[in-house]
């Protein structure tokens, strides 16, 4: 342990939280405080505060009262009472025999505690175990119903030790499981043409008409379980391909009146690149994202649900825990992967945690589980085009051999099925998902066709004998005849009934399929009535009454003001021109040189300030009398000088050329101490390089609280 205290105190220097020489090291105030322990913010070590400290406050009476039953002698005030049970809890002998004393239960307590944190909640009325640690300063009250350990009892039943476990080298990340990295890259591969075909279809079910957004902002429940099934996967796994996609600026509100979301004009680039350069742009805009799609579903300090795509999912460690997590797994030899426990275990000790915060934890599961999703690691190893993503190279070009070749057919079925042996090419597989569904995905994908998809096909524009020429040319094998079938029927009722807007209308040639629809119930919602023998006009939308009569098993068509059969296809609706959101960090931005240099400036003048030697005042300088003072009085107090004396002293500095130490007190009543080199003295102000803030000001003297000369040999 010895050996390694260098290193450790050279790692403090490094990260600026210990300074000065090894003689005098210094801890900085910020991480003291920090470390400070409290009911709200337990220390690092789980230790609690001192005996001082935890006894500041309490009555002289109870004070004594506790010294009593400790058997120790009465004293005369607080601050020996304080002292004298410090020094009982630090003599390891006398403690020893006290606790001796202590019923077994009270051990129980002890040991509850002595690891952290240190605070127990008490009743009015605690059990006598708990009274007899009470009684005797072991565990000392904070408020009415909680107690502390003290720090000095608590290091006493540890050994003298602050940790538990002392680990001055870090703990190895040893290989799992290991695998050929051919078989690594493959499965990799697989996943992230997997990840590419999802969010190509999750954006094209939101082509023309996307969920809402909220007034809140973000995406209803609702909508996120609806998708969920759509992409027929976990609303976990869903809010996290939609994030995705929002983070690679594919996804964005539409900002009109009805808000919806939609896809960007970034998308329409996107779909038509080569897989490999789909999924770089996805896996490069994933690595650096500090939106947290895990957090979904959570609540925040507030009670309030967050929702995918709503505000407050930035967690600005998400991107440091993200590459961490892939560069352990980049450590191990290639096709090895690691348990995520030797993982975490690694994490927090490069990382140690103050209190019981989990969330770099739960930050390295999301990524594994991500990871492994959108292809960046395959069977828990790091794949090749994920090594390429970390160290900054082109994961595609690393990918792209590894895809298999887009097919341009498929083989037909008799059950109304298509299945493609592989990925399709853009056009094939554009056209087939719009005449069919899909029913299962994998190596091989297979598609279903319903009387749906087929009239989906055809309100697309296509016809039936269109239909028939595709399915010939990309299928090897024979078009069955229940799918030949299948089109004709759909398409001879096709169009039979036009809706157009009246609010709107439905007319058809033969009155007495009308009748048959005014008679239906279920046609009530829609409003209809006969306004001549082969015409319907009803109250509800167009679209509305198209959905209503194919509910009722009818097959209409919508036409224009002219009475033309319209045609719809997709990908209509897009959002205006949006950016990739930018990651989100929590706190101030990263400082750039010019603040970190002005930084180190102004603490080593605070520094210099602090620790300027001072000449030691004469009792009678400049007439003053003894012990009024020419100079400071404790360190770290100001200087307290008369006026005069004051602009004697800066002015024999001024014509010396020396440095004074001055205390000076601004125009919000807020007082400093500086070292300043005077040059000039006139009107009442002293103008002088100022040390401390590494430049030339001028200062009121009547806001000098007093002046003291520096030793000859300080600067």
């Amino acid at each position: 342990m010895r050996r390694a205290l260098p290193r450790a105190l050279a790692t403090l220097r490094d990260q600026a939280v210990v300074w000065g020489g090894d003689q005098g090291m210094r801890l900085v105030r910020t991480a003291r405080e920090l470390l400070a322990p409290s009911p709200s913010r337990p220390s690092p070590t789980g230790l609690g505060p001192t005996v001082a400290e935890a006894t500041a406050g309490m009555s002289p009476t109870r004070l004594q009262e506790i010294v009593a039953t400790a058997g120790l002698q009465a004293t005369h005030d607080p601050v020996s009472a304080v002292a004298a049970l410090t020094a009982l809890f630090t003599d390891p002998d006398r403690m020893s025999a006290l606790l001796a004393q202590a019923p077994p239960e009270a051990h129980q307590v002890l040991g509850r505690l002595v690891w952290g944190p240190p605070y127990g909640e008490v009743t009015p009325d605690p059990t006598p175990p708990v009274r007899w640690l009470r009684d005797r300063g072991l565990l000392l009250p904070v408020t009415a119903r909680t107690v502390v350990l003290p720090r000095e009892v608590a290091l006493h039943l540890r050994g003298g030790r602050a940790h538990r476990r002392i680990e001055p080298d870090a703990p190895s990340v040893t290989p799992d499981r290991t695998h050929r990295p051919q078989l690594v890259d493959a499965n990799a591969a697989g996943q992230a043409l997997a990840a590419v075909a999802t969010v190509e279809e999750l954006l094209t079910s939101w082509d023309q008409a996307g969920p809402a957004v909220l007034r809140a902002g973000g995406l209803a429940v609702r909508d996120l379980k609806r998708t969920a099934a759509a992409l027929d996967t976990t609303e976990a796994i869903a809010a996290f391909w939609i994030e995705l996609a929002y983070a690679a600026g594919l996804l964005a509100s539409d900002g009109e009146a009805d808000e919806r979301y939609a896809p960007t004009p970034a998308y329409d680039d996107w779909v038509e690149a080569p897989p490999a350069d789909r999924w770089a742009a996805l896996a490069t805009a994933w690595l650096p994202a500090t939106r947290t799609a895990g957090v979904v579903g959570e609540q925040d300090a507030k009670g309030r649900t967050l929702s995918a795509l709503g505000p407050d999912l930035d967690r600005s460690a998400a991107p440091e825990v993200r590459r961490r997590v892939l560069e352990l797994l980049a450590g191990l030899p290639e096709g090895a992967s690691a348990t995520a426990e030797a993982l975490l275990e690694r994490l927090a000790w490069e990382r140690p945690l103050r209190g019981t915060s989990d969330l770099r934890a739960r930050l390295a599961r999301f990524t594994l589980t991500e990871a492994e999703l959108i292809g960046v690691t395959g069977r828990g190893a790091l794949a090749g085009a994920g090594r390429a993503l970390l160290e900054g190279g082109d994961p595609a070009a690393v990918l792209m051999p590894l895809l298999p070749e887009p097919v341009d057919h498929v083989l037909l079925q008799a059950d109304l099925t298509a299945v493609a042996p592989g990925p399709l090419r853009r056009p094939l597989a554009q056209t087939l998902a719009v005449l069919a569904d899909i029913e299962s995905k994998g190596g091989a994908t297979v598609y279903r066709f319903t009387p749906g998809s087929v009239r989906r096909a055809l309100d697309a524009g296509q016809t039936a004998s269109d239909l028939h020429a595709f399915l010939a040319e990309h299928s090897i094998t024979p078009v069955p005849q229940p799918l030949a079938y299948l089109i004709d029927d759909v398409a001879r009722r096709h169009g039979h009934l036009r809706v157009g807007a009246a609010s709107a209308y439905v007319r058809c040639d033969d009155d007495s399929m009308l009748g048959e629809i005014l008679a239906d119930k279920r046609s009530a919602g829609l409003g209809l009535r006969r306004l001549a023998p082969t015409v319907l006009a009803a109250t509800a939308e167009p679209a509305a009454l198209l959905e209503g009569l194919r509910a009722m098993g009818f097959a209409p068509a919508a036409e224009s003001h002219t009475g033309d059969v319209l045609v719809t296809r997709a990908g209509a609706h897009r959002t205006p021109p949006r950016t990739a959101p930018a990651p989100v960090p929590e706190g101030p931005p990263v400082p750039d040189a010019t603040l970190l240099g002005a930084a180190v400036r102004a603490i080593r003048a605070g520094d210099l300030a602090a620790t300027a030697v001072r000449k030691e005042p004469t009792p009678a300088a400049a007439g003053t009398p003894a012990g009024a003072g020419a100079g400071a009085g404790a360190p770290g107090e100001l200087p307290r000088t008369s006026a005069a004396e004051t602009l004697a002293t800066v002015q024999a500095a001024a014509l010396t050329g020396t440095a004074v130490w001055i205390g000076y007190v601004n125009a919000d009543g807020a007082a400093s101490q500086r070292v300043i080199a005077p040059v000039r003295v006139e009107g009442g102000f002293v103008t002088g390089y100022d040390h401390t803030a590494d430049e030339v000001r001028t200062y009121p003297l009547h806001r000098i609280t007093g002046v003291a000369e520096l030793a000859e040999d300080h600067f």
